[in-house]
């Protein structure tokens, strides 16, 4: 296969040119139709406001001529029939002047000029178009020959259009718009040949710059395979074609609706509850407390305390009963201790010194209880004799009577 096929094929050079050469005609008419809407001016200010296309107002112009009673001229076939009520009814009130014979002569030459150009121009169009299919068969399969034809003038030939990529080629043609100071929010851009062909068209407005975005990318691949001969035939662009607009299709679909699923068939054995630290955690959260277990305990035989909330009497249980006269805290860190750390502990709690210091209280806290309310002075008691609390063991009177001692001495 050659490397450039189609580089210096004559048949691609004339479409090219034929293509050029449209689109200096179109220029032509444009600067015919300013012309005739300069001079026309004076007879129908109004129509150029009315008529916007160069070739319509050519021929309305034509049609018109320089009559003075607007309103009698048939112009069926030219325009649609709700414009052609819009000039009748701004004709009668039209505030115009008959031209002048030469000004009239030389408007009804450009009009005659600017048609015999858009007729030449038509031909071009339909020779092209008649070419395209067997110099870019794919790319008419795909997108028509009348975008295709556009799309490689404007590129300069196929092997050019080949060589662009697609977001390139999606805008090849499009038109920036002078709003003079309106809103752009309403302007399309990126709008090229390519959004006129017929896939894009079809679809849905919310949907074509999607569509523009798809069917360029597709012909990027088609006027490569055309520019290389890989497929004369130009099946490849009806699959291509088959593809994009089942794509299209498939975004028109609405989405699927919701369906509710049922609930799953819950299990009859027991579920396995995980154990360790997690668990106990959570059972101690969420567990009865001591001072809730007493209330709920009733000793027997013994009538419980009870107090009023309101309308409501609330008993106590065995809350307030014997052995229940300390005040406890629990302790957040609780340890298990041996009962020799145990005494130890509560030797140093009560102080090791014999006299009491001002400091010392009867609250003692110990990790087992919390807080407790104890004797200082029990363990003393316990330790001293009977005889103890007249005469110590360890030192004379605690108290001597003063004249006791010079009676003695006598």
């Amino acid at each position: 296969m050659a490397a450039n096929p189609g580089a210096d094929d004559p048949e691609q050079k004339l479409l090219v040119e034929c293509n050029q050469l449209a689109v200096e005609i179109d220029n032509e008419i444009v600067v015919i139709h300013n012309f005739i809407r300069d001079k026309y001016r004076l007879k129908f200010p109004e129509l150029e406001s009315l008529v916007h296309h160069p070739i319509d107002y050519a021929r309305v112009v034509k049609a018109i001529g320089n009559e003075e009673d607007i309103t009698e001229i048939n112009l069926e076939g030219l325009l649609p029939s709700a414009t052609i009520m819009v000039v009748s009814v701004t004709a009668s009130t039209t505030s115009g002047k008959l031209l002048s014979e030469s000004d009239f002569e030389k408007t009804m030459e450009a009009c005659d000029l600017a048609m015999t150009m858009d007729t030449s121009k038509q031909e071009i169009a339909s020779y092209v178009q008649s070419r395209m299919s067997s110099a870019a068969p794919n790319m008419c399969a795909a997108v028509g020959s009348e975008v295709a034809a556009k799309l490689m003038g404007l590129a300069g030939g196929l092997i050019n259009l080949s060589k662009m990529p697609a977001c390139n080629i999606q805008v090849l043609g499009a038109k920036r718009k002078a709003l003079d100071g309106f809103s752009a929010a309403a302007a399309q851009p990126h709008q090229g040949f390519i959004y006129g062909c017929e896939l894009i068209q079809r679809t849905p407005p919310p949907l074509r710059s999607r569509a523009s975005r798809l069917v360029g990318g597709k012909v990027a691949l088609l006027a490569r395979m055309d520019a290389y001969g890989q497929d004369p035939t130009g099946s490849g662009g009806e699959k291509m074609r088959e593809e994009m607009q089942k794509k299209i299709e498939k975004w028109q679909e609405p989405p699927p609706a919701k369906i509710n699923k049922p609930l799953p068939v819950p299990d009859q054995e027991p579920k396995k509850r995980r154990g360790g630290r997690r668990l106990r955690k959570l059972k101690e959260r969420y567990g009865m407390t001591d001072v809730r277990k007493l209330q709920n305990r009733v000793n027997f035989n013994q009538a419980e305390e009870e107090f009023l909330d309101g309308d409501e009497v609330i008993g106590l249980g065995a809350l307030g009963k014997e052995g229940s006269g300390r005040l406890r805290v629990n302790v957040s860190n609780k340890q298990s201790l041996s009962a020799k750390a145990q005494k130890k502990f509560k030797l140093k709690a009560y102080g090791s010194g014999g006299g009491t210091s001002g400091l010392s209280s009867s609250l003692a806290f110990t990790p087992i209880q919390g807080i407790e309310l104890e004797n200082p002075n029990k363990n003393m008691d316990a330790e001293r004799s009977g005889t103890e609390s007249y005469f110590s063991e360890l030192g004379g009177f605690s108290k001597v009577i003063p004249g006791m001692a010079s009676t003695k001495r006598a």
